[in-house]
């Protein structure tokens, strides 16, 4: 019995020498054949839209993207600047307030005229009373 076993393995042995080694391709290709041409055109077909949708995507993703990217630049950047300046633009008022009022004058000299809707304009004395005819 230990005779049948060793010629076994010697044979095995023996048929792996004589087996080439495939490379990937040779493989794919072996396994192409076991399927008919149809199924072969239809997954041929199905990997291309595939790639051909997945292209197309990219490309809109990109371009919407940039659409959106250099609109925010060009629509949110300048109010982001202008609000800066405006509140720098305060600061400085305050400053001066502060410089030419004393330390307390800052604070409480923007609430008095808070009231104003308009620059340059004092406060609006209230209306006279009115006069009721006599009954």
């Amino acid at each position: 019995m230990l005779d049948t076993n060793e010629s076994k393995s010697k044979a095995m042995e023996s048929d792996d020498e004589f087996i080439e080694d495939e490379s990937l391709s040779e493989r794919l290709i072996g396994l192409t054949e076991m399927f008919p041409e149809p199924i072969r055109k239809v997954c041929c077909s199905a990997g291309s839209l595939v790639v051909s949708v997945s292209k197309t995507g990219v490309w809109l993703a990109r371009n919407a993207l940039w659409i959106a990217s250099s609109s925010a630049v060009i629509l949110v950047l300048p109010v982001i600047f202008e609000s800066e300046r405006a509140q720098q633009h305060e600061e400085h008022l305050q400053q001066q307030r502060q410089i030419l009022l004393g330390p307390n004058a800052a604070v409480s000299g923007s609430g008095h005229g808070s009231n104003n809707l308009l620059p340059g304009m004092g406060m609006v004395p209230p209306p006279p009373p009115s006069q009721s005819a006599p009954r």
